[in-house]
């Protein structure tokens, strides 16, 4: 237990210093090409790896859904992870990950695991663009070096929406209250690496009638930060006279919101404005270590109502 304990304290530090530990699994040959390729899950995710239990068929199930598995007295969904992303597993699926982030738990059924890498966030690029709304990112394993192996994040948000798609309120004044007014010239200032989780994050500051700047990574928003400051100054302003608060994911290419918020807090310039941390990356030691980090609030992914509330009572 104490071990245990240990490792949990172990990983959550290391977000001090702007890292964070990968899962590399394989899923089978990917279509057309036929290669085993990398894929990858922040540690942080995982409630545990297990050698594949007994699955229950469910009648008239979406077709990426194998069924359900009792695992600890839990009944919880299978979902076939390969043929969600078009691979073909040559040695069955003889593994399933227990996953457990953004207020639900599911379990995946994948071909291999290979092993845990420890990473630097600068070894995460931004997969936007590059084709495949599944994967956030690609993570350089080795180095940042050229000859390094490439492991794809996979937005398991986006895949559990695709595969399991629950209905979409819409945002209206009854749930999350009426429109917040901030000063002329103030706005929140978002990051999320996620294409869905932003487009979520927009609708709502829109319905809630708050400017904002969207941005993709930790690395971005810091950047945007110091040259609205630069701005202000210019204008004979203080950032506080352009931001009102800062919302940010936690998991993100190049810098995550662990570092983000840290930066934001140890800078005079910017320590006053609130940071709210939105993130699907659940329990009680992120938690903890959001608070460490100076954070103002911590809300998981993703209810409308409560983002509201939070981004309110941080506002006042």
């Amino acid at each position: 237990m104490n071990t245990a304990l240990h490792e949990i304290d172990e990983r959550t530090n290391l977000t001090a210093s702007n890292k964070f530990e990968l899962l590399l699994f394989r899923l089978g040959e990917a279509s057309g090409n036929g290669q085993r390729e990398l894929f990858g899950i922040n540690v942080f995710k995982i409630r545990e790896i297990l050698v594949m239990p007994t699955i229950t068929a469910i009648a008239n199930a979406p077709d990426n859904v194998m069924g359900v598995a009792n695992i600890r007295g839990q009944v919880i969904t299978v979902i076939n992870l390969p043929k969600v992303v078009g691979c073909t597993p040559k040695k069955g699926l003889p593994i399933l990950l227990v996953t457990e982030f953004a207020r639900s738990t599911q379990a995946f059924a994948i071909e291999e695991v290979n092993e845990i890498m420890r990473l630097e966030w600068n070894q995460v690029i931004a997969a936007e663009g590059k084709g495949g709304k599944l994967v956030t990112s690609i993570a350089r394993i080795d180095s940042n070096g050229e000859d390094s192996r490439l492991a794809q994040v996979l937005d398991v948000e986006q895949i559990l929406r695709d595969v399991l798609p629950a209905p979409i309120d819409d945002i209206t004044t009854e749930k999350i209250g009426p429109s917040i007014k901030l000063p002329v010239g103030k706005v929140i200032l978002a990051a999320d690496d996620s294409p869905l989780a932003r487009g979520m994050i927009e609708n709502e500051l829109k319905a809630l009638n708050i400017p904002f700047i969207m941005t993709k990574t930790g690395l971005e928003a810091w950047n945007r930060i110091q040259s609205l400051s630069d701005a202000a100054t210019a204008e004979g302003k203080t950032i506080q006279d352009k931001v009102a608060l800062v919302l940010t994911d936690l998991e993100m290419p190049e810098m995550d919101g662990f570092t983000l918020t840290r930066n934001i807090k140890n800078d005079q310039r910017f320590k006053s404005i609130p940071v709210v941390i939105h993130s699907s990356l659940t329990g009680e030691a992120n938690e903890k270590h959001v608070k460490s980090v100076g954070a103002d609030a911590y809300i998981a992914k993703f209810v409308a109502e409560e983002l509201a509330e939070t981004i309110r009572k941080a506002l006042a």
